[in-house]
């Protein structure tokens, strides 16, 4: 009987972890930095569908970033991946990097 508890408490934590990880890959959104105001910790990104967002279709956007030492890491014309979040102030990037 042991066997069959292991076995099954496995195959639920791989499922669960998949599931994380598909749903995180969700959230990440592709794009390309426009503009970068360091003075105002705001970036404009040309992105494509952010679903968890509401956004079905590409857009260019002005978003306020979380940690504005991330503005230090882009330049105009990366491409990157990145998470935001809706706040009452607007959208904010929580995390960002360059595309590999």
């Amino acid at each position: 009987m042991k066997p069959i508890i292991r076995t099954t408490t496995a195959a639920l934590a791989l499922a669960l972890g998949l599931t994380i990880s598909t749903l995180a890959q969700a959230a990440s959104i592709s794009g390309e930095v426009k503009k970068i105001d360091e003075g105002a910790g705001k970036i404009t990104l040309k992105h494509g569908p952010a679903k968890n967002l509401g956004m079905d279709e590409p857009m260019t956007m002005v978003y306020r970033v979380k940690d504005p030492g991330m503005l230090k890491q882009v330049k105009v014309g990366d491409k990157v991946t990145f998470e935001a979040e809706e706040a009452a102030s607007g959208y904010t990037v929580t995390k960002m990097e360059k595309a590999k």
